[in-house]
């Protein structure tokens, strides 16, 4: 093979991966041939662990998931909690450049941060947590300050017994004292934390909780099965990158999604807004959340 075809299938491979599609005549025009040999290159990028991607509108790109990004990126990929770091370390910096913007866009996009907030907040929850984090070392009961809840409307200093991070530190679970429950609450929405001088009492009564790709939090679980096809596999990879360990691919234009979710409400919002692209397999009690849904739906 002469230099000049390795060059152009260098050029097809940049152009499949900048950002954009396009359409198969684009990409015949810069290999300078014809649509058939196009396709044995899309079989090629295929075998070598391209995820080539075609649009509804028949455009085609390579998806930033494939097997062989993901190949590269594990020698220099970050962990979820170095993320979260540096990512609290750029908003306690006080720096506006657009190159510091710049970076912690990509780290919430790559790496499907939940919630972009503004530097002020996460500079309050990274205080929540180093206070929190301290507690849990000395076993000791705090009082959660000022914390603003929206299921109740309202707003109470809460006394809890601090035991688990979750959610990259954005919650932390607690045994109430005046409830005798436990519960999860956001660092976002606590005023300020106090360390008492009081030992945690009970100890044996802290349960830990299971957080699922949406980041609903509790005890139970309902175990979702889908058959999804090539939009909403790609669009589920985007918005939540956790959710690839979930998927089983079926042929090239389906993936089987399996995984376990505390509510059906993340996951509901992602099947009803893509409902003809996703085949519900299970289980039961989401298919009749999902009809149920419908009904109420129905002009």
């Amino acid at each position: 093979m002469s230099h000049s075809q390795y060059a152009k299938q260098l050029d097809l491979l940049a152009m499949l991966i900048d950002g954009d599609s396009h359409t198969a005549d684009e990409l015949c025009q810069v290999l300078g041939t014809t649509r058939r040999n196009l396709y044995y290159y899309f079989s090629f990028l295929r075998d070598y662990g391209f995820e080539l991607v075609r649009t509804p509108g028949g455009k085609y790109y390579i998806g930033p998931h494939s097997p062989f990004f993901r190949n590269i990126a594990r020698s220099v990929d970050f962990t979820s909690e170095e993320v979260s770091y540096l990512f609290s370390l750029l908003a306690g910096t006080g720096d506006k450049s657009p190159l510091q913007h710049s970076v912690k866009r990509k780290l919430e996009r790559f790496y499907g941060l939940s919630g972009f907030v503004d530097d002020a907040t996460r500079r309050r929850v990274t205080s929540h947590a180093e206070i929190l984090n301290k507690a849990i070392g000395q076993r000791k009961i705090v009082l959660l300050k000022d914390y603003s809840s929206p299921h109740s409307k309202t707003v109470s200093t809460r006394v809890v017994e601090p035991f688990l991070f979750l959610n990259e530190q954005a919650d932390i679970r607690c045994y109430e004292l005046s409830t005798h429950t436990n519960k999860t609450f956001k660092l976002s929405r606590i005023g300020s934390v106090v360390i008492t001088d009081a030992d945690w009492a009970f100890a044996d009564c802290h349960k830990q909780v299971y957080t699922d790709i949406f980041l609903f939090s509790g005890d139970t679980r309902h175990h979702i099965s889908l058959r999804m096809g090539q939009l909403s596999h790609n669009l589920m990879l985007e918005e939540y990158p956790q959710s690839e360990k979930c998927f089983t691919q079926e042929d090239d234009n389906h993936w089987l999604f399996s995984t376990d979710v505390v509510s059906y409400l993340g996951i509901g919002r992602f099947v009803l807004g893509l409902f003809s692209d996703i085949q519900i397999i299970g289980d039961e009690g989401f298919k009749k959340y999902v009809r149920n849904m419908l009904e109420k739906m129905k002009l």
